[in-house]
């Protein structure tokens, strides 16, 4: 059997690799500056050298302060300045609680970041999700003076449909070298709509967030029969669990995406590599994605 998981690191830049799992920060809020040390190391120990943070990060999973997420890694990397040369720095701006989104602030959004954060540049930073009320001229301009200022090396957009990513493109051409949509075997909306072709043809990296569906797929909880059968099945044969062949899903795509991590119990960041060694074939991944659309392919 021929595996379609490429366990290769991806490109994020010429210079700057990332490997096919990466570390979400969605949930490393509202715990001593000790126990979020422990989680970013421990993905660093086991190739997830990409860590994903947000600026909104903090306002969910008991948190209560927008920034609280972003703080808690910058005491981290204050603890332990030697963590920040190991990883690939990503955040995510342009969410305001109560607006909702402001893409022409997301300059001060950014600043506002890298201070939280206790760092001079990101290696890579977002469009959390998209402003429809600012112009995508106007959004490019701001990124082009991050980019330029050299607070970001990198620029990218996070929940973006084709056609928003597209037009942000044509006024930023070049420059927009990654998408973070969403994707699992629950969500699979990027395989239809457009996301993973325009990924695949400007050669951009895939970030999959939520690649479990927010811990659904690793309990075998509130997903459909025929999905929990094909999955079960495919992780027995595999020695493995239902987390680690969800995971292997998202990696078995051609857009070599690479999945982010959100757990924060130890054990299961560390289980998460054996994703990478699973052997799915193109009759496995067909037969997860019907059982997604509860529907045979044409």
């Amino acid at each position: 059997m021929t595996s379609l998981i490429n366990n290769s690191p991806r490109q994020l830049t010429k210079e700057i690799s990332v490997g096919p799992l990466g570390y979400g920060c969605w949930r490393l809020i509202n715990m001593s500056v000790s126990d979020a040390r422990a989680r970013i190391e421990t993905a660093l120990d086991n190739g997830m050298n990409l860590i994903d943070t947000a600026d909104v990060y903090g306002l969910d999973w008991g948190g209560t302060a927008f920034g609280s997420g972003e703080e808690l890694l910058g005491q981290v990397l204050a603890d332990a300045p030697t963590l920040r040369d190991q990883m690939v720095l990503v955040s995510k701006g342009g969410i305001i609680p109560g607006v909702p989104y402001d893409s022409a602030y997301l300059e001060a959004a950014c600043e506002a970041s890298l201070k939280r954060l206790c760092v001079d540049q990101l290696d890579l930073y977002l469009i959390h999700r998209p402003d429809m009320l600012t112009h995508p001229e106007e959004t490019a301009r701001v990124l082009q003076n991050l980019k330029q200022s050299g607070k970001v090396k990198a620029l990218g957009v996070s929940n973006y449909l084709p056609s928003q990513t597209a037009a942000l493109m044509h006024y930023l051409p070049g420059e927009i070298i990654c998408q973070q949509p969403e994707f699992s075997a629950l969500h699979i909306d990027p395989l239809f709509d457009g996301t993973f072709d325009q990924c695949m043809q400007h050669k951009q990296l895939v970030l999959a967030w939520s690649p479990l569906a927010g811990g659904k797929l690793a309990g075998q909880k509130n997903i459909p029969e025929e999905l929990a059968t094909v999955l079960q099945s495919l992780a027995e044969r595999e020695g493995v669990d239902l987390a680690t062949i969800s995971l292997a899903f998202v990696l078995a795509h051609p857009s070599n995406p690479v999945a982010l991590v959100g757990s924060i119990d130890l054990n299961r960041i560390a289980e998460a590599k054996k994703a990478i060694d699973v052997s799915l074939d193109r009759k496995d991944v067909y037969q997860i994605i019907e059982a997604s659309m509860g529907d045979a392919l044409p």
